[in-house]
């Protein structure tokens, strides 16, 4: 496939992605990612010529590299959203994934911090005793206090903050609006941060909340990279990530009795059936209190 033959279609998808379906860029790059090496595998000349025999034997290409049910459910999902903007472009008749059905994927649970862990990890930032402890302690506050994803974290913004109120405004998946409550100990970092940490690395004004060295935006690597320090340091071994404490945040709110609707709201998931797969968790943990804890177990 020649790349640039189809630059300008494929900038145009990346557009559709970002500003009408609401991606992510991070996102909308995985999905690039995907059709760029499908087009690039199937080497035709003309989209219009793709069909749903392409699509299939691509799949089979992907089962003989290796790749696991869900890696392949992804990319098909990718083509899928490809193949309907091609169509409502006209540039195609027919949508060749249409009949395709995604994999079934068995999920797995997700990882789950205990209540000591995160306090560890608190800790671990108050430690650092400098303004990276409390830049790092004012995010790990939020991620775990409100369940954020990474980018709506980073993409916080300071009129995002209703402090004296209790609650915060975030923009999730599809630009979708959501207030979250926010409790006393991440309220009591941000302020710390906001005071103490956050004129450190401030250069000019900006309205951007968490800010790397050179006083812009903190970019998701650099999220990592911050949380992944600190996960160390607190002698963590589970394999955590940014979203884990989204995770830990929804599993503690079952755990404690909340109904799983508000915390689908807080999530700000759109449909209930992916909040349900926190009830699994709590009943592994359950599961695993029983085991260890009861006489006849």
């Amino acid at each position: 496939m020649k790349e640039e033959k189809f630059a300008s279609i494929l900038s145009d998808f990346a557009n559709f992605l970002i500003t009408e379906q609401g991606l992510t860029k991070f996102s909308a790059d995985f999905y690039l990612s995907d059709v760029r090496q499908f087009l690039s595998s199937v080497g035709k000349e003309d989209l219009s010529v793709i069909g749903t025999k392409e699509i299939r034997d691509y799949i089979k290409k992907m089962y003989s590299l290796n790749l696991s049910a869900a890696s392949v459910a992804r990319k098909i999902i990718s083509l899928r959203n490809f193949f309907r903007f091609l169509l409502r472009e006209s540039l195609i008749k027919n949508d060749p994934t249409e009949d395709i059905e995604l994999p079934k994927v068995k999920r797995k649970l997700p990882v789950i911090l205990t209540v000591a862990e995160i306090e560890r990890i608190v800790k671990t930032c108050e430690e650092e005793g400098d303004y990276n402890g409390l830049r790092a302690k004012a995010m790990v506050e939020l991620l775990y206090g409100c369940g954020l994803r990474a980018e709506e974290l980073l993409n916080l913004k300071v009129n995002n903050l209703f402090l004296e109120d209790g609650y915060i405004t975030v923009f999730g998946k599809r630009k979708r609006e959501r207030a979250v409550p926010i409790g006393k100990p991440a309220i009591q970092a941000i302020r710390d941060y906001w005071t103490l940490s956050r004129p450190k690395y401030l250069k000019k004004p900006t309205e951007y909340l968490f800010l790397n060295q050179r006083g812009k935006r903190l970019s998701r690597m650099g999220l990592w990279k911050i949380l992944r320090y600190f996960i160390r340091k607190a002698k963590i071994t589970k394999p955590v990530s940014p979203h884990t404490f989204r995770h830990t945040f929804a599993t503690h709110l079952l755990e404690g009795g909340a109904s799983l609707r508000a915390v689908q709201e807080m999530l700000g998931h759109a449909s209930i059936v992916t909040t349900q797969i926190y009830t699994k968790v709590e009943r592994e943990y359950l599961k695993e209190v029983y085991k260890t804890f009861h006489p006849r177990s």
